[in-house]
């Protein structure tokens, strides 16, 4: 019988491919471990990007905020129309500035508790 790994895959992930009796599956535990190790990396990058770039959060928030406010009928077409808005840059400054102004808001009022 094959022996289980004794490191649990990340948080979140898909399981292990470990097969049946004898069959390991389509990784050995080394590569199961490097593939592990290179999500968790793939993750923590990702993370940091988005942290350091919150114009991206206010983009998926406020398309999607419209796609199902609007309900098109064919998506791919009002994404075409939302990204290629000339006035979209003026619009991601104002929500950018009301998410740093909720921001302060929440900071004073955690201050005051």
């Amino acid at each position: 019988m094959t022996e289980q790994p004794k490191h649990a895959p990340p948080h979140g992930m898909e399981k292990y491919d470990l097969g049946g009796k004898d069959d390991l599956g389509a990784l050995s535990l080394a590569q199961q471990a490097d593939l592990n190790q290179f999500k968790m990396k793939t993750r923590i990058g990702n993370e940091k990007y988005l942290r350091d770039h919150p114009e991206v959060e206010c983009l998926v928030a406020g398309f999607l905020g419209d796609v199902l406010t609007k309900r098109p009928d064919s998506v791919r077409e009002f994404a075409a129309e939302y990204f290629t808005n000339p006035s979209l840059p003026e619009t991601l400054e104002k929500q950018l500035a009301g998410r740093q102004e909720k921001l302060k808001q929440n900071r004073v009022i955690q201050s005051l508790t």
